[in-house]
């Protein structure tokens, strides 16, 4: 791991040590003049201190250090306009100081305003260090080996911190030392997207199979624009999660027929040979045949084993009427269940339990909702996912009515509907099976051939 010493960062701690909160650029000399002679690898000064005889006397004086010539840009807040042009010309100025490495630090309001970052990376004719500020430039650090950053930069912690990747992540999730430019990039395009566990189960898969790919978080406010400006073909495939899976099949030039009619996309693929992007829905599926099987497993230890799907007749319960709802919906359908779907934009629930003909109740008939015994109940909202674990969708008392309740949330793993539904007796399904078939899915169409599940399923349960 390149050590960086930072004179501002040290300057301004010096600053506040003695009770001094502005700069003092005597004290900053000395911390740089102190780095170069412990014989630092990369000492970096800040742009409004490397003045021609600053940098006259470092380079004098260093054995083996490497001068760094930052420059921090505040874009407007993180809400300016950042072009190419612009960026091209601060790096020129940065590099007229004679510099050994320039880096770029630059605030951005939007993941789109990292792409100028990674176009400046291929044609810098000088070893570049960028790096957008916030959590929307987390990929600026993921994907700058790529496009040939020679430093990137992490926290010390376990999470995310202003867009830096944790450093165990970097070392033993993403393992930035096999990028390459030929890596393919795939990724998770969601809002929220810090709870996803993609990361930590398609990365090991894509080297356990010897693929050459990564696969990031992507915080996307507008997923058209993500893929006007995301459009070159090393970005090859996507997960499509919270709240863009409706609004991204208007994105696919193509949609497989059945995602089509559910009306949702979880995985989106851009096509080797056109460039195309095509949609998929791989959660009706995963969700669908996890309850199935769970089904099957209490009829065999009842002795009332059956060719026809457990699912069939049964009155299928459904909270939410997003993306994963509508799949639940119609992947209950498909197999014979009434489906009756509860959300709190009622109008949604309509539109939904119309288009699979069914019924849709106001959300707050839930908890007193109790036709008949044996019922099925599918959560589909965000409803208990961390860091809201306490909260549930139902009350415990309601949960005796359902033989079967699934949870699609999976962080955490045994949400608090789940717990309760087990202490009542009910068979419980955890949205974890469902990521893993889900994902298990993806994968196929992300590498064009079949994937490792028993490493997957294996990785699952140890990192989850």
């Amino acid at each position: 791991m390149e050590l960086v010493h930072s004179v501002k960062e040290e300057h301004e701690r010096s600053n506040l040590r003695r009770g001094r909160g502005c700069s003092s650029k005597k004290t900053g000399l000395q911390v740089l003049r102190l780095a170069v002679e412990l014989d630092v690898e990369f000492v970096q000064v800040e742009f409004e201190m490397a003045k021609e005889e600053v940098i006259t006397e470092l380079m004098s004086r260093r054995s083996n250090s490497k001068i760094i010539i930052s420059n921090y840009i505040n874009n407007g807040g993180g809400g300016g306009t950042l072009c190419k042009e612009k960026l091209g010309n601060i790096a020129i100025l940065l590099q007229s100081t004679g510099a050994d490495v320039i880096q770029l630090v630059v605030d951005v309001a939007y993941i789109t305003d990292v792409a100028p970052l990674f176009h400046l990376l291929v044609h810098s004719q000088v070893p570049l260090i960028v790096r957008a500020v916030g959590d929307r430039g987390l990929i600026s650090q993921l994907l700058g080996p790529k496009y040939g950053a020679i430093v990137v930069w992490g926290s010390l912690g376990d999470k995310p911190e202003l867009g830096l990747p944790p450093l165990r992540s970097i070392a033993q999730v993403y393992n930035l030392e096999f990028i390459n430019p030929d890596t393919k990039v795939f990724g998770v395009i969601s809002n929220p997207v810090g709870h996803s566990k993609g990361p930590l189960l398609h990365n090991p898969a894509f080297r356990h199979t010897g693929y050459n790919g990564i696969y990031v978080p992507l915080l996307v406010d507008n997923i058209k624009e993500f893929f006007r400006v995301y459009s070159s073909s090393d970005f090859a495939g996507f997960s499509v999660g919270i709240p863009h899976k409706e609004a991204a099949v208007g994105c696919c030039d193509e949609v497989d027929p059945f995602a089509k009619s559910i009306g949702a996309v979880n995985t989106i693929i851009r096509r080797p040979t056109d460039g195309k992007l095509i949609g998929y829905n791989t959660d009706c599926h995963a969700c669908i045949t996890a309850i199935e099987e769970a089904l099957r497993e209490r009829q065999i230890i009842n002795g009332q084993a059956s060719h026809t799907s457990p699912i069939a007749g049964k009155l299928f319960v459904l909270i939410g009427a997003g993306g994963a709802g509508r799949a639940m919906a119609f992947g209950a359908k498909s197999k014979g269940a009434r489906v009756v779907i509860f959300n709190r934009n009622f109008e949604r629930a309509k539109a939904l339990a119309s288009a699979v003909s069914g019924e849709a109740l106001p959300y707050e008939c839930l908890d007193t909702y109790c036709p008949e015994k044996g019922m099925i109940l599918a959560n589909a909202s965000a409803v208990g996912m961390q860091p809201n674990a306490d909260q549930t969708p139902v009350p415990k008392e309601a949960l005796k009515s359902y033989e079967l309740v699934f949870d699609a949330v999976y962080t955490p793993r045994n949400t608090r509907l789940l717990q309760e539904a087990a202490e009542i007796g009910a068979i419980v399904v955890s949205g974890v099976e469902m990521f893993i078939r889900q994902a298990l899915g993806q994968f196929k169409l992300f590498t064009g051939g079949l994937a490792p599940e028993d490493f997957m399923r294996k990785t699952v349960l140890e990192k989850f």
